[in-house]
């Protein structure tokens, strides 16, 4: 596994000294300026599609202990669509969509994409629909703002036939986002902070809990095209059912043009209790006009 991640860190810096190289005379891009905290303008767009493939291999007990088991594997699609509507600039209101295909039994990781039905290895589908609002709650600190969404689940049972598709209960979301570009302009410290309450299904495994989600990321721009960063996670839930894992992560992002950019990341989970081991690949293309 460490050998793995070692090798994904060199390939990923030299692509990005590469692409460095190619062009060192661009415009400032909106990688460096839109940053989550940051809020739309009145009238703007922002258009994400970010996909998510877990595929784990191990789980953690009560006691943080390690044990094999069958290759389980989580597909998540998630559409966000983001516009500005104050004139302040202080407001913006979207909706977050989220289809999901998983696989179990000891299946290869890119059997979520498989267009075969198994009911008995899985399970997929559009899973919620969330509407948001995103602000900014202090005049003159634009570089923080909190994002509000209730999910609404679109599944009436999270398991079927043994595969688990996705939690049945209500989901009341707050994400606290915050960033501080160095003076250099280089280097970048971005800090998340999720939080969900989740309710209104008895018969959810998540139902009356609280889930609680740092997040640091520490980014480092070679030019005004592309960044490299580091991050990690912690995730703590609470309440009826309880569990916990941390995780630690590389990736990237690179400006396509002056309206697309491309996001990779990828990240291991390294510890938790009741919970699920594995890896985590993501890419994500997001368009803002």
């Amino acid at each position: 596994m460490k050998r793995q991640f070692l090798s994904f860190s060199v390939l990923f810096l030299f692509a990005v000294q590469f692409l460095n190289a190619q062009d060192d005379t661009v415009e400032k891009s909106n990688i460096q300026t839109y940053t989550p905290s940051k809020l739309l303008n009145n009238g703007q767009w922002d258009i994400k599609w970010f996909n998510n493939l877990y595929t784990e291999t191990k789980f953690a007990d009560a006691d943080g202990g390690t044990n094999s088991k069958p290759r389980e594997n989580y597909f998540t699609s998630t559409l966000e669509v983001f516009t500005g509507i104050s004139e302040n600039n202080r407001v913006n209101i979207g909706a977050i969509i989220e289809y999901r295909s998983n696989t179990n039994g000891g299946r290869q990781a890119l059997s979520v994409f498989s267009l075969k039905d198994d009911p008995n290895s899985e399970r997929k589908g559009i899973t919620s629909i969330a509407p948001a609002i995103k602000f900014q709650p202090l005049k003159n600190v634009g570089n923080f703002s909190v994002q509000s969404a209730v999910h609404i689940p679109l599944l009436s049972n999270e398991t079927e036939n043994g595969v688990f598709l996705d939690q049945t209960a209500w989901t009341f979301q707050n994400r606290f986002f915050y960033d501080y570009t160095f003076s250099s302009g280089k280097w970048q410290l971005f800090t998340e902070l999720n939080t969900e309450y989740n309710f209104a299904n008895d018969d959810s495994f998540a139902n009356n809990t609280f889930l609680v989600v740092p997040g640091v990321f520490f980014s480092y721009f070679p030019n005004e095209k592309s960044t490299v960063l580091a991050f990690t996670q912690h995730a703590q839930r609470f309440g009826d059912f309880t569990q916990d894992y941390t995780a630690l992560g590389l990736g990237g992002k690179y400006q396509i043009t002056q309206v697309l950019n491309l996001e990779v990341l990828y990240s291991n989970f390294v510890r938790g209790t009741n919970n699920g081991l594995g890896q985590s690949f993501n890419i994500g293309v997001r368009a803002l006009f």
